[in-house]
């Protein structure tokens, strides 16, 4: 657990890689100023430019940037945004990041993400058995996942230990290239949600071990890590190249559970009738034809209950 100190150097700290980073995309011609030459020895804009475009003093700004500003209005903080280009995602995770910087923030400890899964979402997920469906939790630990979620992401659940879909991206990288084609997309929309996690829970002990152990063994989750870009994960759509049905791009929602967990449940869709619902119609198929002959009735040792649920 973080000291007192610990936790203010750690929240200043994230203020300050954020701004940093934020200021470095915005070259002087997007933000309006006249070209000063090619010799600039900071990339992006510099911090009395950030301060003159925002109408506030350099001395102000430095201290915003290093997180030793105390309690920036609204206006300033708008201001600093619309000059560092900040899109949504990126504003809300500022307002939390200077927050955060506050000591009646660091006094309330926010509560580690819960990871069981109530039985109403696991009846919901049992009743979706002609749809891909998997619960994650901040961490993109898997938490449950009917029949056909595991079946479609049947490689992520080999990687030993916790089940976890960005130890499974980044440590056993080759077997995730091929699961998923747009490998380099979906990292870094994993990266980018991880950020957000990280702001909202500093002090959950499995995601800074998750985070701490991806660092040291991956070479490209650092870089992305240090991007420190933000999203929220959203509806869209996934590429797989599954090793039953082949390369198939399925669309999904993502479903956030209730307001007060980091909980969500992403949800595959294909419409009816295309080629990938018939797609994954074969693949329950298999599956179920996978789990009868691999039933204690048919003469081979059932796997036992999995006690996570999934």
């Amino acid at each position: 657990m973080l000291g007192p100190m610990d936790e203010k150097e750690t929240a200043r700290a994230a203020v300050r890689d954020f701004l940093t980073t934020r200021r470095a995309r915005v070259t002087p011609t997007d933000a309006g100023l006249p070209a000063q030459g090619t010799r600039r020895r900071v990339k992006g804009l510099r911090r009395e430019e950030v301060a003159l475009l925002a109408g506030v003093s350099p001395e102000y700004y430095v201290r915003l940037e290093r997180g030793q500003a105390t309690g920036p209005s609204a206006g300033v903080v708008d201001a600093v945004a619309d000059v560092l280009r900040l899109d949504d995602d990126e504003r809300t995770h500022l307002d939390r990041l200077l927050a955060a910087l506050t000591p009646a923030s660091r006094k309330r400890r926010r509560s580690a993400p819960k990871d069981s899964v109530n039985p109403g979402i696991r009846v919901l997920l049992d009743s979706m058995d002609h749809l891909p469906a998997v619960v994650f939790n901040g961490r993109f630990d898997i938490l449950a996942a009917n029949t056909l979620g595991r079946a479609l992401l049947a490689p992520v659940f080999d990687l030993p230990g916790r089940t976890n879909c960005a130890r499974f991206l980044f440590l056993d990288e080759p077997r995730a290239r091929d699961l998923f084609p747009e490998w380099d997309r979906i990292t870094a929309d994993t990266v980018a949600t991880l950020r957000i996690e990280a702001g909202l829970h500093p002090d959950d002990p499995d995601l800074t071990e998750l985070i701490g152990q991806l660092a040291t063994r991956s070479t490209e989750f650092r870089k992305q890590w240090a991007a420190n870009d933000v999203r929220v994960a959203r509806a869209g759509s996934k590429t797989f190249r599954h090793p039953l049905i082949g390369e198939i791009t399925l669309p999904y929602e993502t479903l956030r559970i209730d307001a007060a967990s980091s909980q969500v449940i992403s949800v595959y869709t294909p419409r009816p009738g295309t080629p990938e619902a018939d797609a994954i119609r074969l693949l329950a198929s298999w599956n179920a034809d996978d789990q009868r002959n691999t039933s204690p009735a048919a003469g081979t040792p059932g796997r036992p209950d999995d006690p996570a649920g999934l």
